[in-house]
């Protein structure tokens, strides 16, 4: 077999150790295979895994190096800087760390001020060390899960070989970064977005969901028992918001949809606020798209939406729909006393199909319990019948499923329902678990463009504001 020569620079000798390793790696799997016998392949998986992550690590070790300015004085921003101290630095890459000899300085002046470094602001490093690359990979596998979960993750792909407490920290480094800029962010992000074509309609929702917080706990009077927390906490559940801007076909089915979160202390204002400057920014792009507001009955949502997401402010019609399976629960309900065994039943069902059918079936079904004399009945501590009429007096305006069906409207929340549940609910509401304000914000915010198809751009954004230029200063 023809051998093949590779020239590799001196100052590249350890990157050339680490090829040959890889080489002798596979040439001995090679060997092993021949001759027909069963082999533990997982094995030979590890082993040339292992050569190639130390190429890897080689690499960046070469190009991170030739990042470093070693010069007496640097130029940073406009601003003078003053090398105080050359010595080994350790940066984070996909395969594990790499230790790179760097210069560090300070700003001219302070006597105490805080120290950087050249590879780090060039490169656009987070927090302490961590390749933006690195980082925001780390960041995706702890808003998908634990970060316990993203080290047994990391252990068996063999990529990411850091504890769980360094996942927490990196992507809670990852969130400073995001949070604080999100809005401008995301400007751009639904500036970039590409309307589809079959488009037709957008539907805006809002819903809340309640979410276990740890809060402080005031301790008993007296003295404390022995081994007593001396900063008691409570578990307690509060409610948090979850919105949605929805893009339909001509049928109403659901092509895309933004989601947005906000822990229970966030700004719901900045929500809507938010959720109206993606509907401007949409309609601007494909001025034929219908609006809805579409939600549950819920009075609090619909003051929030109402007023941020109105005909004066977007200028265009403002179509307003209760989602249908909240209404035909409630007249279930209402049905069981009304009506006996399988009748209840059929009503329901026969109410359901005028709603689809009939722009007056609202009015009609809500005379029909108001002459059933049964309002007052109680089942348990509730009122059904009251319930049902309560329920579509309030929303009148808001249950013309017929007419959103003429329209090609959806008729159902069921986009933001599933944001609750995907965003909240699954990674956020698992045994035991309980979230600081905070914290919590960067999970939420980061797993909402994970969520939206909207991750790899949103990083892009906003880790690229970290590099920063660094040169010699005369």
């Amino acid at each position: 077999m023809a051998a093949m020569v590779i020239e590799i620079p001196a100052e590249l000798k350890e990157l050339g150790e680490a090829m040959v390793a890889v080489v002798a790696a596979v040439k001995n799997a090679a060997a092993r295979g021949q001759g027909g016998k069963a082999l533990d392949y997982g094995a030979i998986e590890c082993a040339i895994g292992a050569a190639v992550a130390k190429i890897e690590r080689s690499g960046h070790g070469v190009v991170l190096a030739a990042l470093d300015v070693d010069h007496e004085a640097v130029e940073i921003g406009g601003t003078r800087y003053r090398r105080v101290l050359r010595g080994p630095g350790t940066y984070y890459t996909m395969a594990g760390p790499v230790v790179v000899v760097r210069s560090l300085y300070r700003k001219v002046g302070e006597r105490n001020g805080k120290v950087v470094d050249a590879v780090s602001l060039r490169a656009g490093v987070v927090a302490d060390g961590w390749l933006p690359r690195t980082a925001r990979a780390m960041a995706h596998e702890v808003q998908k899960a634990t970060s316990r979960e993203a080290e047994a993750s990391a252990l068996e792909t063999g990529r990411l070989p850091y504890s769980r407490s360094t996942f927490e920290r990196v992507t809670h480094a990852v969130g400073k970064q995001y949070v604080p800029t999100h809005v401008d962010v995301e400007d751009a992000l639904i500036e970039a977005y590409e309307v589809p074509p079959e488009a037709e309609s957008l539907s805006v929702s809002l819903d809340r969901v309640s979410v276990p917080m740890e809060e402080p706990r005031a301790r008993p009077l007296g003295r404390p028992r022995k081994g007593a927390a001396k900063r008691p906490v409570a578990r307690n559940f509060r409610m948090a918001y979850c919105g949605t801007v929805t893009v339909h076909d001509g049928d109403g089915n659901a092509l895309h949809t933004l989601r947005y979160g906000r822990m229970p202390q966030g700004d719901a204002h900045g929500l809507c606020e938010g959720l109206a400057g993606d509907v401007l920014v949409l309609r601007r792009k494909q001025p034929r798209l219908k609006v809805e507001l579409l939600c549950d009955g819920a009075r609090e949502m619909w003051n929030l939406l109402e007023e941020h997401l109105n005909a004066e402010l977007l200028g265009v019609e403002v179509h307003h729909m209760v989602d249908l399976c909240h209404v035909i629960e409630k007249l279930g309900k209402a049905a069981t006393v009304v009506h006996d065994g399988a009748a209840a039943k059929a009503a329901v069902q026969a109410w359901k199909l005028r709603l689809l059918n009939r722009s007056s079936a609202a009015h009609e079904i809500l005379e029909e319990l108001r002459a059933s004399n049964l309002e007052h009945v109680y089942v348990g501590d509730s009122q059904p019948v009251h319930d049902a009429i309560t329920y579509l007096d309030n929303h009148a305006n808001r249950l013309d499923y017929a007419n959103a069906r003429r329209l090609g409207l959806p008729i159902g929340s069921g986009n933001v329902e599933a944001t609750c549940k995907t965003l909240f609910n699954v990674r956020m509401k698992r045994s035991g678990s309980r979230w600081k304000e905070q914290t919590g914000e960067h999970i939420v915010q980061l797993r909402a463009l994970a969520l939206s198809d909207r991750w790899g751009d949103a990083m892009d954004l906003t880790l690229r504001r970290l590099r920063t230029a660094v040169r010699p200063a005369a």
